[in-house]
């Protein structure tokens, strides 16, 4: 990929120093040479009623555009509750009221880190079947689940778990190929 394509990071997690944010940080780093842009995701609620009075707010028509004009996508799912978290399927909704979809065709890696000892599992494969509606690129694998994520990485948001680290690696490179074989179909 070359340095002028554009990566965008979604963590489904506000929280500062949240290991899901780490992750995605991480998967850019791996990424290699791009523009990395982490979307925002302090979105208002969905609410049908506010999208009928005042329209798509400017932050979801934002979120949109920089998902329809990234190369890439990195979504870092966190799993609460064992389930999606309340911040990324929000925003899902919102952007699927937009149109074009933004997501059709586009390349997009799902990793999760959690505190248990699944790292996250059913929050990603819940936010995998979230975004199939949207029709994207949906990369099937590695799949990239760090357990303990607390405990994962290091002081400067690396991720020291070696196998964690192999599997992000694969899936990025994934993802490269991914866009790759896109830009030549072109």
């Amino acid at each position: 990929m070359a340095e002028g394509d554009v990566l965008l990071g979604l963590s489904g997690a506000l929280r500062k120093g949240s290991s899901n944010t780490m992750l995605m940080r991480e998967a850019a780093r791996l990424y290699g040479p791009a523009r990395f842009i982490e979307a925002d995701l302090r979105l208002p609620l969905y609410d049908g009623d506010l999208e009928d009075s005042e329209g798509i707010p400017e932050a979801v028509q934002r979120l949109a555009r920089q998902i329809a004009e990234a190369d890439a996508v990195i979504v870092a799912a966190p799993e609460y509750n064992k389930s999606i978290s309340g911040v990324l399927k929000n925003a899902l909704d919102w952007v699927s009221r937009t149109s074009p979809n933004p997501w059709a065709g586009k390349p997009v890696a799902v990793m999760s880190s959690a505190a248990g000892r699944s790292g996250g599992e059913r929050g990603q494969m819940i936010t995998r079947l979230a975004l199939l509606p949207f029709r994207p690129r949906l990369l099937p694998g590695p799949e990239v689940f760090v357990a303990n994520g607390r405990n994962q990485f290091d002081a400067e948001g690396r991720l020291i778990n070696e196998q964690s680290l192999k599997l992000l690696a694969a899936l990025m490179e994934a993802l490269k190929a991914e866009v790759d074989l896109l830009r030549r179909a072109a």
